[in-house]
């Protein structure tokens, strides 16, 4: 199995594991790929604040499952070790986000990963810049 085709079984595992991003925030996998994933989620109505915007831990939550499928693309299992957020833009209701995660950096055990949430027009709603650690263990059992 190649890199591109582990990275892709690894998403599908992890992606049927993961029932608060699959079926909680309804959210979308769209690729995953080495260092990479792309994730897709609607904004609902019960995703609202009380200034009628997306509530900012659910943008958060959208840029967050991107990382994790993209820092344990490769296969080893992967955690959070620290991550920061900036919202540049409100979300409405209605709008369909994009959150696309790439692979900055990864020496040893450690790496850096940059996700960026846009909506459909193309606006960039939120930069999202995550430090990941590998921890014992592999996504699929007996692959690399």
């Amino acid at each position: 199995m190649d890199a591109r085709d582990l990275a892709h079984s690894v998403g599908q595992a992890m992606f049927a594991a993961d029932s608060a991003s699959r079926e909680f925030m309804q959210m979308e996998l769209v690729i995953c790929e080495p260092g990479r994933a792309l994730m897709r989620m609607a904004v609902r109505e019960c995703m609202l604040n009380g200034h009628n915007i997306c509530h900012g831990g659910l943008i958060f939550t959208l840029a967050d499952s991107t990382f994790a499928f993209a820092c344990n693309s490769h296969n080893k299992t992967t955690v959070a070790a620290g991550c920061s957020i900036e919202f540049l833009k409100p979300a409405q209701l209605g709008d369909v986000l994009s959150c696309e995660g790439v692979e900055q950096t990864l020496q040893g055990r450690h790496g850096i990963y940059d996700m960026k949430v846009s909506n459909q027009r193309g606006e960039v709603v939120a930069m999202f810049r995550g430090k990941s650690a590998q921890i014992a263990g592999s996504v699929i059992a007996d692959q690399p």
